[in-house]
């Protein structure tokens, strides 16, 4: 079994905190180390990568995230993120 390469970008900024950017995945992340920013890196990686990432949340979910689907009607007072 093969693991994939993958070019990753970790810089220190000016703060102190890290910087990890994954060049194939376009996916950015950050943490006050370098090991908690490559951690959290892995983790933004695996959402870029899975077949869901992107798509409309169904009303089950917006349910669970405390959204009242009948108080915005028809969605437009819906924040833009969720049009």
């Amino acid at each position: 079994m093969s693991a994939k390469l993958r070019r990753i970008r970790l810089t220190e900024n000016p703060d102190g905190w890290w910087t990890a950017y994954d060049e194939e995945a376009e996916a950015v992340s950050q943490g006050p180390s370098r090991e908690e920013a490559l951690e959290n890196l892995d983790e933004a990686v695996k959402l870029v990568e899975d077949e869901d990432y992107g798509r409309e949340p169904t009303e089950e979910e917006l349910r669970d995230w405390g959204i009242d689907l009948d108080e915005y009607g028809d969605g437009g007072d819906l924040p833009e993120v969720l049009k």
